[in-house]
């Protein structure tokens, strides 16, 4: 797996009170406390960002947020820039999620913005992309996904590249309790991976490539063994904290 870091990370959604947020911290910090061999990140609701800081600061648990502006200021009326995000110690942003792309019509112009924006300041980009069921079945999965990532990263230089992370998507296994198997996983993840090599070359075998899609701890295990598969970006299992922690135990190599 060269020198990539394993990533697990936990998506909110709109889920979560400020209250609710600080009270799963405390119990999550105590499932996770002895996690060493993997980088544990919680992308939560802006409102429960500071929050989080305030319960997470020096613990093993890294705060990202899930989705941010490509403006650095300005009058953007609702948005939050990389710099907000910053100040209340976030330090991964997901960026492109397929609900973004399907439900607020962001297009991969305004997403490769973003990435690049993120960049700019400091934050880790969770780039996601991924197919529909239709594009699936058509045999137009592996072309659709490539051309995300072209569309979106081309532009990016190989030094700024190294530091995002993939996050392949398959919007069929999103919430709906269907799951690619592994090898479907391996064979996307290995073609994202083939596509990094064009635009960045070798050094692309360091880019952590999460899979996210119906993640639990009963499957995790099994995804993590495949060659290009260095984590997942967990949507409905990382709800609640004690089984967020088992799942993120089960990931572990430990």
């Amino acid at each position: 797996m060269a020198n990539r870091r394993r990533v697990i990370a936990g998506n909110w959604k709109m889920f979560k009170t400020v209250s609710e947020a600080e009270d799963y911290a405390i119990k999550f910090l105590e499932e996770v406390k002895d996690v060493t061999d993997l980088d544990v990140v919680l992308c939560a609701p802006f409102t429960a960002l500071h929050a989080l800081k305030n319960e997470l600061e020096e613990s093993i648990v890294h705060l990202g947020a899930q989705n941010m502006a490509w403006g650095e200021e300005g009058a953007y009326t609702g948005e939050i820039s990389g710099r907000m995000l910053l100040d209340v110690a976030c330090t991964y942003v997901i960026l492109g999620h397929s609900e973004r792309r399907e439900m607020f019509g962001e297009t991969d112009q305004d997403i490769a913005k973003k990435v690049q924006q993120a960049l700019a300041v400091g934050l880790t980009p969770i780039f996601c992309c991924g197919e529909n069921l239709k594009l699936r079945e058509e045999g137009k999965a592996a072309e659709w996904v490539k051309n995300q990532v072209d569309s979106a990263l081309s532009g990016i230089s190989k030094d700024d590249l190294k530091r995002i992370i993939v996050a392949y998507e398959p919007i069929w296994a999103i919430g709906t309790g269907k799951t690619a198997s592994s090898n479907d996983a391996q064979e996307m993840c290995a073609n994202i991976r083939g596509t990094l090599t064009e635009l960045m070359g070798p050094a692309s075998e360091n880019v952590p490539i999460l899979y996210g899609g119906s993640v639990k701890a009963e499957n995790i295990g099994e995804l993590m063994q495949e060659p290009d598969v260095d984590g997942a970006l967990v949507g409905g299992a990382s709800l609640d904290p004690l089984s967020f922690g088992k799942l993120i135990k089960n990931a572990s190599p430990m």
